[in-house]
């Protein structure tokens, strides 16, 4: 079985192919093949049996999308795309990438004819205000930002594409991955990983919205289990609507703050201080807080128990079970 994997150098994307690397087997189906693309090189180690291929290129080309199409992939995981905040500073870019882009490597697919799964890694961010506390999943999705529009586009996409049996695909909406290791990058919701992660490596950070903001939130290994399991359900059980609600840990920032101070420790807790800052806070403010997840979780998908395991994977994966010794902040 082959597998393509676009974002692969991302962060969910590397954690993906390394999982794939490691335990070769979907749906019972050994894997053979891995085909890793992104704007930049992904990096993978070697694995016995799997050939891996890396492609870097623009996926809104048309050749480029062709090519990674002709490679026939049984799978496709689409993570690709431009993240929130770069994709409402950017409008063409984001437009570009996240919908021609994905218009492009669905068409590709469609000329190879042989009708791959496809999971489609969207958001939240296709949901707008007014919301209520916790999305039912028959609400109608009414963007707020271009982010979400691009999103929500794609679902179309992979919504119609399945209907006339091109691709059999699966959009899974994806709540706030936190927390997220390295440097911050340009999604709006960046900061939930910030304010955990920077503290918790000596490190000041900005907390910029109220501390009563409230949201869901997914750990990086859950996220990645939530794509496998999308790549394995059977085309029946999901049935005609191809997006579903991801679960996720339903808290608010201040809630987030404690249970580092709890799981952590309380003298972590000076290094943030709170400065608001009205782009992000209204970029926010218009996504969803929480989903009911009915549809997901009766597919058989699970997230984190509560925000105290989200913080103790952070701490076992990137931290090697080892808080950094503490300088005054």
């Amino acid at each position: 079985m082959r597998v393509l994997v676009t974002g692969a150098a991302g962060m969910i994307g590397s954690r993906l192919f390394n999982h794939l690397l490691k335990d070769p087997v979907l749906g019972g189906r050994k894997i053979t093949a891995i085909e890793l693309f992104d704007v930049v090189p992904a990096t993978a180690p070697a694995a016995s049996g799997i050939t891996t291929t890396t492609h870097v290129g623009d996926i809104s080309d048309p050749a480029v999308a062709a090519r990674l199409a002709a490679t026939r992939p049984d799978i496709v995981f689409h993570l690709a795309g431009v993240v929130s905040g770069e994709a409402e500073a950017n409008f063409n870019l984001g437009y570009r990438v996240n919908i021609e882009g994905s218009h492009q490597l669905f068409e590709g697919l469609r000329a190879n004819g042989n009708c791959p799964r496809v999971v489609f890694s969207s958001s939240g961010a296709v949901f707008g205000d007014p919301l209520p506390d916790l999305i039912a999943d028959d609400l109608a999705p009414v963007p707020q930002t271009s982010y979400g529009a691009q999103k929500l586009v794609v679902e179309t996409l992979v919504q119609d594409y399945t209907r006339k049996g091109f691709i059999d695909g699966v959009s899974i909406r994806l709540p706030a991955i936190c927390i997220r290791p390295g440097k911050p990058n340009k999604a709006a919701s960046g900061f939930y990983s910030g304010i955990i992660r920077e503290p918790l490596n000596g490190i000041e950070a900005v907390v910029p919205v109220p501390r009563d903001t409230r949201h869901s939130t997914v750990s990086p290994r859950s996220a990645v289990r939530f794509l496998l399991h999308a790549a394995q359900l059977d085309s029946a059980a999901i049935g005609t609507r191809r997006s579903l609600n991801m679960p996720g840990v339903y808290c608010s920032v201040g809630e987030q703050i404690e249970a580092m101070a709890r799981v952590a420790g309380p003298h972590y807790l000076a290094f943030l201080h709170d400065a608001i800052d009205p782009e992000i806070e209204r970029i926010v403010g218009t996504w969803p807080r929480g989903y009911e997840a009915t549809r997901a979780l009766a597919l058989g998908f699970r997230g984190d128990t509560d925000f105290d395991e989200i913080i103790r994977i952070y701490i076992e994966e990137e931290l090697q079970n080892r808080l950094p010794p503490l300088a005054t902040a």
